[in-house]
């Protein structure tokens, strides 16, 4: 078969090796209960390969790219309505999957912040991520309080599930290679079904303490938080950085009381 050209404006790096491929694949863990998983952007299906070979798992593919899409169909004709030709981002994941899923994926690099968030906005479903992501970005949702990597994403997906930084992948493995160092990590849904607390001010809170991150959040959050009633409270006397994910969630009580 003819292969796929890779596509820049889709963000397109096709993984080569398959030992790196394999090692992403046994990351994932179906002793978390799903059997269901999405495979995000197959290219030329140097995971689906591995992948498809699990019996543990019932596979989907889904590409935006139709030339993937095509030659996934010549490579895989058994997968019938399991490859999907759409976009990940507008997927309506309800509609297509019953119970808990997986997700895996060589990620477009381009598009990793709103693939992530996509996860969030499904998280009630999505138990499991293993990803291929740039190197910055895996560090981002891994960081943890105090260092110069955490911000809005470490918090938005710490806050729901418990992130690990798996291993680093040379850009040599890569047709195109990328300008960047890539690393894999994983998603594990945790037992969180809702924050104790207004979850949208969270958000807010979130947003605006790292927007303006050189503040104290008493600056930061000045259109949120009652001044003259919380002058007592010593979170707000630091960075946005600072603060775990309880205490955004106790600063967002505070202001919600106080209002």
């Amino acid at each position: 078969m003819t292969l796929v050209r890779a596509k820049k404006h889709l963000g397109q790096h096709f993984l080569t090796d398959k030992n790196i491929a394999a090692k992403i694949v046994d990351s994932l863990r179906p002793e978390n209960k799903y059997r269901q998983v999405l495979e995000v952007g197959p290219g030329m299906g140097v995971l689906s390969d591995i992948l498809l070979e699990k019996t543990e798992y019932d596979t989907y593919l889904i590409d935006i790219d139709r030339e993937s899409y095509e030659y996934l169909q010549k490579k895989y004709p058994k997968l019938g309505a399991r490859l999907i030709n759409a976009d990940f981002l507008a997927m309506d994941f309800a509609a297509t999957f019953t119970g808990p899923l997986g997700i895996i994926g060589n990620f477009p690099y381009n598009i990793s912040s709103q693939i992530l968030f996509k996860v969030l906005d499904n998280r009630q479903q999505v138990v499991e991520v293993v990803g291929m992501f740039q190197k910055e970005v895996a560090e981002r949702c891994a960081a943890k309080a105090g260092s110069k990597e955490y911000g809005i994403l470490s918090v938005f997906l710490q806050a729901y599930y418990k992130v690990e930084y798996l291993f680093t992948v040379k850009a040599g493995v890569f047709n195109p290679p990328p300008k960047v160092l890539s690393a894999v990590i994983r998603l594990t849904r945790n037992e969180v079904a809702q924050l104790d607390c207004d979850e949208k001010l969270f958000w807010q809170v979130v947003k605006a303490g790292f927007n303006q991150r050189r503040k104290t959040l008493r600056n930061a959050l000045s259109s949120l938080i009652n001044k003259e009633k919380m002058t007592e409270e010593p979170l707000l006397d630091l960075r946005a950085e600072r603060l775990t994910v309880d205490d955004f969630v106790k600063i967002t009580k505070q202001i919600t009381v106080y209002r």
